[in-house]
């Protein structure tokens, strides 16, 4: 009877986790299709003022814009984008290791050096990259619990200053970029300096004729702090969406093997009994014949 108490348990908690989970599950894909519809919304505004930017900036010699200024980095900045909340799969983590990675195959002296500092947005990234003992330049963790626009702004203008001040020479971006529900492609983003285009030498693109006014120079400084804003708005939404098609896909495997774990145990439970049923047949029929 103890193992049949055991097993009888066991199925009541099972069955209890696999409503958890069910749940999560449906939540996560409500909150995937408004995430989707918000990249949606905004993907095209960001590709157009970067095409805007790139086209602007083919032909414009002028080395004194600062944001495509190449200076020898000395301090670079990582800002790692995973999310405040767990049971995604293995979302965070994967984040946290490509980080890593990134910083080896491409900065490894300077990581040896200590010059390479990493900024999480998301508990869950701050927790993996002190777990790894990496030199944190802070967290931006309540970015994720509402992204609006105004608050971005105020992060990206705080990564323009600091790349404008000299404090860091490069600033770049890990995140997991949404491809569909099942799949999160890990996304390694140069955000600082802003890459300018070159045109191959033999190409047969010339430059434009058009008369600005204001000059180029000033047009572009004032186009790229927003189109930063607007990238990083995108890059942050796309982490968002990646992140509930994480934990819907996580949610809905749990809730398959629970499913399973389940069929298992009730043929335990049913085994188990039918063995109880038996020995007590069995152990009534001997008394019975003891009797007589």
């Amino acid at each position: 009877m103890a193992k049949l108490k055991e097993i009888r348990k066991r199925i009541v908690s099972i069955t209890n986790t696999r409503q958890v989970t069910s749940a999560m599950k449906m939540v996560s894909a409500a909150k995937l299709k408004k995430a989707q519809d918000r990249i949606l919304q905004i993907a095209p505004y960001d590709k157009k003022l970067h095409e805007i930017i790139q086209n602007l900036s083919l032909d414009e010699a002028d080395p004194d814009i600062r944001y495509f200024a190449q200076p020898e980095i000395k301090n670079l900045l990582v800002v790692v984008i995973g999310s405040n909340q767990g049971l995604c799969g293995g979302f965070n983590s994967n984040v946290v290791k490509s980080s890593i990675a990134h910083t080896l195959n491409h900065y490894e002296g300077l990581l040896k050096e200590g010059s390479v500092h990493f900024l999480s947005v998301g508990r869950q990234a701050e927790k993996g990259l002190k777990s790894q003992g990496l030199i944190s330049a802070g967290e931006e963790n309540q970015l994720l619990s509402d992204i609006n626009y105004s608050e971005v702004t105020r992060f990206a203008q705080n990564l323009m200053q600091l790349f404008n001040e000299g404090k860091y020479q490069r600033i770049d971006i890990v995140y997991n970029k949404f491809k569909n529900a099942a799949v999160q492609e890990l996304t390694a983003d140069q955000y600082l300096p802003v890459l300018k285009p070159s045109l191959p030498k033999n190409s047969s693109v010339s430059p434009s004729n058009y008369i600005y006014e204001p000059s180029k120079k000033e047009i572009l400084e004032s186009l790229i702090p927003q189109w930063l804003v607007m990238h990083l708005f995108r890059v942050l939404l796309d982490s968002n969406t990646a992140e509930q098609g994480a934990r819907m896909t996580a949610m809905h495997q749990a809730t398959d093997n629970a499913t399973e774990l389940l069929k298992d145990l009730k043929v335990k439970y049913n085994n188990a009994r039918q063995t109880a049923i038996t020995n007590e047949i069995v152990e009534i029929t001997a008394g019975a014949e003891a009797l007589k």
